[in-house]
């Protein structure tokens, strides 16, 4: 599915106003509480923007019920019991790095899962995806073997981020912390059996950081 249109001030306000509305209330808002809730001068500019929202993506209508607004997320699918869902797109090293990462699957990796996290990290980050984390290099951090990571794209780093890093003429990618020193970079694994992994600066990608560990108890 592709990437959903920016929203305007004043509809990311409605969205704003909708999800926190079916937060405190259970159930989506009519056009009047809409416009009240945001101050809009009329319950025809609401709808208008309702309309351009639902072509976006963002929601979907049922014109017969007074309260037929249903958000929908990044795939098209509604957003239920106010959590927000999130696909995982393929499996990362926390190891030796593995050639098997590629974000460019997203919506289309059937074989794998999608997943539930809270809300507010879809409202601070935006657009997220997660990755199946294969191996043990990021134990000490709370990080294991078969956990879930969700990653906010991104492609730049701080020293201490834990990031997807890419492998440029390897064509591999890891989950690493991230630190940069003079002109190569040390992606450094939270496990005190395992070495660091030195890299030229130019060799290395972020692909993303983490912002969110999903543990498989």
């Amino acid at each position: 599915m592709p990437p959903k249109k920016t929203l305007r001030p004043r509809q990311q306000r409605i969205l704003d106003f909708i999800e926190q509305f079916l937060d405190e209330n259970g159930i989506p808002p009519t056009v009047r509480d809409i416009q009240r809730g945001c101050e809009i001068s009329s319950t025809s500019v609401v709808d208008y923007n309702l309309r351009l929202m639902e072509r976006d993506g963002y929601l979907k209508r049922r014109s017969e019920v007074a309260r037929g607004i249903e958000l929908l997320d990044e795939m098209g699918q509604p957003v239920t019991s106010g959590a927000a869902r999130v696909q995982i797109v393929g499996n990362i090293a926390a190891g030796e790095p593995l050639p098997a990462f590629s974000s460019e699957g997203v919506g289309s990796a059937a074989e794998f899962d999608i997943v539930e996290v809270r809300p507010e990290l879809k409202k601070r980050h935006g657009t997220l995806f997660a990755l199946s984390v294969k191996g043990t290099s990021m134990i000490d951090a709370l990080i294991d073997d078969g956990d879930v990571v969700v990653i906010k794209p991104t492609g730049t780093a701080r020293n201490g981020d834990m990031v997807v890093a890419w492998l440029k003429e390897e064509e591999e990618a890891t989950l690493k912390k991230f630190y940069r020193e003079g002109d190569r970079i040390r992606l450094q694994p939270a496990n005190s059996t395992m070495d660091p992994i030195y890299v030229a600066a130019d060799n290395v990608e972020i692909r993303g950081q983490v912002v969110e560990v999903l543990r498989q108890f």
